[in-house]
């Protein structure tokens, strides 16, 4: 493989395979902005304590603020302030601190053309491409290798491998990645007679792993280098505002790293990790006799919120808590009740146990950047939609497992659920008062009671795609609008209504990655992403159909929604937060008005209100979110589970899990000795990317045919009746050349405009690339997406996108950019300079804000003399795709009406704002 990269410092010569070989060697041997280093301390220091909550009124949190002198000028550039106590110092293997100045020692790992335990590098390729990429069958694998092995005969050589079955032994021979799986049972502990149900005999399995070795693995993964924290922080914007984004930059961090430095002061100097569990319920299969899994979910703290929602072995299973299965009959038998939650937590606190010594004396584990650190762990926080939240927190169902409001007024008054109250409600009342007045199951003993300074009432995390998304969105607000147009106009119309948004819904214009609903909604399985994609195009479906109190109630909910699931968060960010959560709050009274519901007592949605002190304690919700084990259950769960016989087949889907990692992590050794290159080399309409490049827009890879597209300038203007072609291009090249700000090319003759000798080349899509964290992105935040300008888009007419371009970089919002639809891609040459292009239809913004209801802008087609307006511009000035909606207003739409005529159809248009959380961000 070619040496491609060089070093960014110019003074070195030093040139790499990759960039991930480039970017450790200059972390290494160079400046190295990435990794925090600080000089050991001379001696013992009190840890400041953390910020205030800022939903904590200040005379209660008065300790907890860090000292600042009312003189000391606000910075002028962002701060980020490490904790002091436990701020991650180097160490060598024994503990002994070293000088953080100093580069790690290397890793003790082979030379680079050491693939061991694999012979080459073609044979982990094999491995990987066939058991992990393709996931080929055994018999299939051994087919391929007789084919290979035939071929290769005539040049004396060999396949990789001889079979599937050799092919299995490499990958189960690597070390990297290791957690062997182990088992151990239990059953019921009360009196059995000969006449009891099945349940109180059977012995249930519970299959883990340690999760000691799990953490161990994942703190020595190479590949998380410059995507991890080694200590607690607090950041503040060039602004002086409190910044919250990754999990360690919340309070929660600074606050447990003070308590653990107070337990020992010999604790001073160690890493806190925080621990991440997340465990669901999963279906595999629903015809074959709804066979279920309950995975066990681990990750840690440290690692980006990117690196979590990628994955890249940052969400690890570590166990299959058992389900006990019962008759019918038994469903209600409270004695089954009890013994399920029991088993559930007693099983929690079993897997989890071999981290306990290591809670409180801190252990000595290699990081991601090669240095040695005494790591103390802490358990952090808990993925789970509500059912389990319910059943981690021992509470009745319709309680909130945050606070003691009462079930019939969740929004209503209610302190703060912890530890320490249940205890003691716990040794005050009586079962009954308990179930009744505070809302607790004293059958159950949460597993955190097993574990130092866990409360599990604390680290409960929200949960954006259950009680937002699917919650709030789907189940309550697009049911109460069915509902509400029922009831308004009877059955007959109500439906007919109803089936006219559905066609509002399946005519919005095409955009990367947008679900379609060709038949509107419906169908009966919804899944989270369904829901997703109904939140981006529903608000224009409805408006004209339903009052306009009610569109505003659920673009205020969207509008909050949007916010919480934001990769950063400020001070004024989480006002807005609550102003949105407030406005949401106060408009949904439409639906009580309106006789549609009597309360809104409804834990899922009642959760919202508790996300603004979730962001200051935890860092922004989209790291926490069940969609990352969800997402994870695929690979973890439902692909391995497929790819057994079906028969007894965990103990299959664990194997395969356990080589999956195997290869995940000799990727990361083999990455890390630039061995190998890490790209991954997709290409979709939109897609997160690694790289960490500047946001710009370019022209496809690939030219289409001078058959279809004339290269003179004149012929493509006919070709594609544009006749005013060949002088748009001539004042555009004007405009470029021109340094004369005051001197426009509409002003100037055309004659005076420079000629074009070269010729065309046209494209039918641009890329672009830009910074959007919020939404699925790489581990940098980095997202790519295709900008579209073809005559025919999968046999169903043209396709010509939308697009947003920067007018005034120093305006905010919208007021800063203009709207555009591309109708050619287009890319010409003159005095030795390309210069990539774009003929564009302009629309014009539609007064001074955003629409009130709505919450979006409006923009209408631009026209001159009664002519749309066009003009070529520089993809320079391109930043991303953006997504029209159409204002439907209270016509119906007709029924064989297709989502391509919708943009040529309707002159008015809302800037959809919902079609991503990029989009929000900026569409202000």
């Amino acid at each position: 493989m070619m040496h491609r990269y060089s070093c960014l410092e110019p003074s070195c010569h030093q040139t790499f395979k990759s960039t991930h070989g480039q970017t450790n060697h200059y972390r290494t041997f160079h400046v190295n902005s990435n990794r925090y280093q600080q000089l050991v301390p001379e001696g013992p220091q009190p840890a400041p304590r953390g910020p205030p909550d800022l939903d904590v009124p200040p005379e209660h949190d008065a300790s907890l603020a860090p000292a600042i002198h009312e003189d000391v000028p606000i910075p002028l550039r962002a701060t980020k302030t490490f904790h002091p106590g436990l701020n991650g110092i180097p160490c060598d293997e024994f503990g002994t601190p070293v000088d953080p100045h100093m580069p790690p020692l290397p890793r003790t790992m082979p030379e680079n053309d050491n693939w061991a335990p694999y012979s080459d590098e073609i044979q982990f390729r094999t491995a990987e491409f066939l058991y992990r990429r393709v996931e080929m069958s055994a018999s299939s694998i051994d087919y391929l290798f007789d084919l290979w092995g035939h071929s290769m005969a005539v040049y004396d050589g060999l396949a990789p491998f001889s079979s599937y079955d050799e092919m299995y032994q490499v990958i189960d021979a690597t070390r990297h990645g290791d957690a062997p799986w182990k088992c151990f049972t239990t059953t019921y502990d009360g009196d059995v007679g000969s006449n009891d149900p099945s349940w109180k005999s059977a012995e249930y399995e519970v299959w883990h792993r340690d999760p000691d070795v799990v953490l161990a693995n994942m703190l020595d993964n190479p590949d998380f280098d410059g995507q991890f924290d080694y200590a607690p922080y607090l950041r503040r914007n060039k602004d002086g505002q409190r910044t919250w984004s990754d999990f360690m930059s919340g309070n929660f961090a600074w606050k447990h790293a003070n308590t653990i430095l107070e337990e020992n002061e010999d604790n001073r100097g160690a890493m806190y990790c925080p621990i991440i569990l997340g465990s669901d319920k999963t279906t595999v299969s629903v015809a074959t006799g709804h066979v279920e899994y309950h995975p066990l979910y681990i990750s840690i703290g440290n690692v980006f919120n990117t690196v979590r929602r990628a994955h890249r072995n940052a969400v690890v299973p570590i166990g299959f808590l058992a389900i006990p299965k019962n008759d019918r009959k038994y469903d209600d038998d409270v004695a089954l009740r009890k013994f399920k939650r029991q088993l559930y937590h007693a099983s929690l606190s079993a897997v989890l146990r071999p981290l306990l010594p290591a809670m409180s004396t801190p252990v000595v584990r290699r990081c991601p950047d090669g240095h040695f650190r005494r790591v103390i762990y802490d358990l952090g926080a808990y993925i789970a939609d509500y059912p389990e939240q319910t059943l981690l927190a021992g509470i009745v169902q319709g309680w909130c497992p945050k606070d003691t409001a009462f079930s019939n007024n969740l929004d209503g008054p209610g302190g703060r659920r912890t530890r320490e109250l249940t205890e003691h409600l716990m040794n005050t009342w009586s079962p009954l008062h308990l179930w009744n007045v505070f809302g607790i199951d004293d059958d159950v003993i949460s597993f955190t009671f097993d574990f130092p300074r866990a409360d599990i009432y604390e680290i409960i995390s929200p949960d954006i795609l259950h009680q937002l998304i699917k919650g709030t969105f789907k189940d309550h607000l697009v049911e109460w609008v069915g509902t509400y147009l029922v009831m308004e106009y009877g059955e007959a119309k109500g439906k007919q209504i109803l089936d006219d948004i559905d066609r509002r819904i399946a005519a919005v214009p095409a955009f990367p990655q947008l679900r379609r609903f060709p038949h509107g909604r419906r169908f009966k399985q919804w899944t989270g992403d369904d829901s997703k994609a109904l939140m981006k195009v529903y608000l224009c479906a409805i408006s004209g159909h339903v009052p306009n109190q009610m569109v505003r109630c659920i673009s205020e909910f969207m509008n909050a929604c949007y916010i919480a699931r934001r990769e950063d968060f400020t001070e004024a960010s989480i006002e807005e937060l609550k102003t949105a959560i407030r406005q949401f709050h106060e408009h949904r009274e439409i639906f009580r008005s309106t006789g549609v519901r009597s309360g809104f007592s409804l834990p899922r949605q009642h959760a919202l209100t508790h996300y603004p002190s979730h962001i200051i304690q935890f860092g922004a919700p989209n790291g926490l979110c069940s969609s990352i084990t969800e997402s994870r259950h695929i690979s973890a769960v439902k692909k391995p589970w497929r790819r057994s016989n079906r028969y007894e087949a965990l103990g299959q889907m664990l194997v395969t899990n356990q080589r999956l990692d195997k290869l995940a992590a000799a990727r990361a050794d083999f990455v890390a000795r630039d061995a190998i290159d890490g790209g991954t080399g997709a290409n979709d309409d939109a897609e997160p990317i690694d790289d960490h490049v500047m946001g710009n827009v370019v022209l496809a890879r690939t030219r289409e045919s001078s058959k279809r597209y004339p290269g003179n300038m004149n012929d493509l203007a006919a070709t594609i009746n544009q006749p005013r072609l060949p002088e748009l291009i001539r004042r555009f090249l004007f405009d470029q050349l021109n340094d004369d700000d005051t001197i426009s090319s509409n002003t100037v003759p055309l004659g005076d405009c420079p000629s074009i000798g070269s010729i065309i080349k046209v494209y039918h899509s641009a890329v672009a690339t830009f910074y959007a964290p919020s939404d699925d992105s790489g581990i940098r935040g980095m997202r790519r997406e295709r900008i579209r300008s073809t005559p025919s888009w999968r046999g169903k007419g043209p396709r010509r996108d939308c697009a947003f371009i920067v007018e005034n970089d120093q305006q905010p919002g919208m007021k800063g950019l203009g709207v555009i639809r591309v109708q050619l891609f287009f890319s010409f040459d003159h005095q030795g300079v390309t210069y990539p292009c774009a003929l564009v239809e302009w629309f014009k913004k539609v007064g001074r804000g955003p629409d009130p209801d709505l919450g979006m802008w409006k923009v209408k087609t631009d026209l001159v003399g009664g002519e749309r307006e066009i003009s070529v511009l520089h993809l320079d000035t391109f930043l991303r795709g953006a997504h029209l909606l159409p204002v439907f207003g209270e016509a119906y739409l007709p029924i064989d009406f297709h989502f391509s005529y919708t943009l040529d159809a309707f002159d008015l248009f809302y800037v959809n704002k919902f079609v991503d959380y990029h989009s929000h961000e900026i569409c202000y």
